[in-house]
């Protein structure tokens, strides 16, 4: 693990926008790639090399794509993508995905053969994705060559989104790198947005999580239905508002530098069907994947059973893309099928269902995915799914062995019932839409302009002068309970480190 807490990333960070405004603007990109590598080699101080060959092979690769193409020798261009192609999916399979081959061979064949325990560099899954999609866009023409390796590395090794996204493409930031605006007021709007985040992590993730790992270590004989159910509910909570907070850090810290990443997750838990969740969730993966593969396999241009098997290959690289092992893998299926029967037949009446319908239905296959995600432990992970249902899962499974309810329910909705419910409302628009009524009120009545999205509105510094100090004295006093509960801690992981 890169480091044990975010107390890293506090004493790290004003160091280096010291030294990222201190010095001159063609500087700037130096500091960021130097500060990001120390950043990154803090906790891998070897992988960091892999990152830095990784960097170098698509810059170099760019550079002959670039050349080819201008040649007129698309021949060469296009074995020059495929090569950046290989050497980067290598890299990751040889990485990320070994063991996990090693084993399904014994376990298919019966052989022994011993794994060989290499440890997984911290987001390899993501900084892969974002060299690729450079090699890609140059040979598409959808960016232009970098002549600068500075500053390609400084787009790679960006800190704010290193090690756990979002994934940034390269035609997302490539003229900011060169002719960014770092100004007062980005600056500002950056504070609020990482300020977010880090209370959506500190303050609501690593709270439900402890809902999660409670349940989750019950023996399955001790699980009621209702207790599965509040497990499965916390782990969402948990992962969306570590991920998310996560993403609105990366943001928040990048807008302070003058970048503008794109928004990564839109209130996913307020979708009605799973294809407006994925719309939602994880956008610059699902992204990624729609014009990476989707789009290149043929999307939805060469007949419904094309699209069928389009979706099935992309949700099944979607699942083992975050992790090696069997139930990741169940995980992509599992989405894949039910967007094969959304995009078939069912999403057209699922939007012209009423509106709880929609809600209920998504809400319930979701939960049940997290369960699979979380479920490595293949076998426990059976019974804990079959108690959410009433069954218990042994020699033979039987209906009825499970309590709807029992008093280890009841003690924990008693301990996490207002937890679960801050969470579930700060899932949806509301504290955004009431944030921005305060600041209208504040404004004497007169409207601000909104921002592209719902998300946006409850990090925005626009307003009176009485709202900046109020939300000046929120984001500090969110900031002070946030130091309080990581220096109180010994653990505050982000679970999208692994991955």
């Amino acid at each position: 693990m890169i480091f044990s807490s975010l107390l890293f990333l506090f004493r790290f960070l004003p160091i280096v926008l010291l030294l990222y405004f201190v010095a001159p603007k063609r500087f700037r990109n130096a500091i960021l790639f130097v500060s990001s590598l120390i950043f990154y080699a803090w906790g891998e101080p070897v992988y960091v090399v892999l990152m830095l060959f990784s960097t170098a092979v698509d810059f170099t690769h760019g550079w002959i794509i670039t050349k080819a193409k201008e040649q007129g020798n698309q021949r060469k261009a296009k074995a020059a993508l495929i090569s950046a192609m290989v050497i980067n999916l290598t890299l990751l399979c040889v990485f990320k995905y070994t063991d996990f081959l090693i084993q399904s061979v014994n376990a298919i064949v019966g052989s022994s053969i011993p794994t060989v325990g290499l440890p997984l560099p911290i987001g390899i899954s993501f900084y892969t994705f974002q060299t690729m999609s450079y090699s890609i866009d140059i040979y598409r023409g959808d960016a232009k060559l970098q002549k600068n390796m500075i500053d390609f590395g400084a787009y790679v090794a960006m800190f704010p989104q290193l090690i756990a996204g979002p994934i940034v493409r390269y035609q997302t930031v490539a003229d900011e790198l060169n002719h960014r605006q770092e100004t007062p007021e980005e600056f500002a709007n950056g504070v609020a947005l990482f300020m977010v985040g880090l209370g959506k992590k500190v303050l609501l993730a690593n709270n439900i999580g402890m809902l999660w790992d409670t349940v989750a270590a019950l023996p399955v004989a001790n699980m009621s239905v209702l207790t599965s159910w509040l497990g499965a509910v916390a782990f969402g909570l948990q992962i969306y508002f570590d991920f998310a907070g996560y993403s609105d850090m990366a943001r928040g810290l990048g807008q302070m530098m003058g970048f503008h990443f794109d928004l990564n997750f839109n209130y996913p838990y307020i979708s009605r069907s799973i294809t407006e969740f994925w719309r939602r969730w994880h956008i610059s993966l699902g992204t990624w994947f729609r014009e990476y593969v989707y789009i290149p396999l043929g999307g939805n241009r060469k007949g419904p059973v094309a699209q069928m098997r389009n979706i099935f290959i992309v949700w099944m690289l979607t699942g083992i893309w975050h992790g090696a092992n069997v139930n990741f893998l169940l995980w992509g299926v599992y989405f894949g099928v039910l967007l094969i029967i959304e995009k078939q037949f069912l999403l057209k009446r699922l939007q012209n269902a009423p509106k709880a319908v929609g809600w209920i239905y998504t809400m319930f296959l979701v939960l049940i995915s997290w369960v699979i995600f979380a479920s490595v432990d293949g076998q426990g992970g059976l019974g804990y799914f079959a108690s959410m249902f009433g069954l218990r899962v042994g020699e033979t499974a039987t209906m009825g062995g499970v309590p709807f309810l029992n008093s280890t329910t009841l003690y924990l909705l008693r301990n996490y019932g207002i937890m679960l419910i801050l969470c579930a409302v700060g899932a949806t628009p509301l504290p955004a839409r009431l944030a921005g009524k305060v600041r209208n009120g504040l404004s004497g009545g007169a409207q601000i302009e909104a921002e592209a999205t719902e998300a946006h509105r409850e990090v925005s510094t626009a307003g009176s002068t009485a709202w900046q100090i109020l939300w000046s004295l929120a984001a500090m006093a969110m900031f002070v309970v946030c130091t309080a509960y990581l220096v109180d801690a010994t653990y505050n992981p982000f679970l999208y480190f692994r991955f």
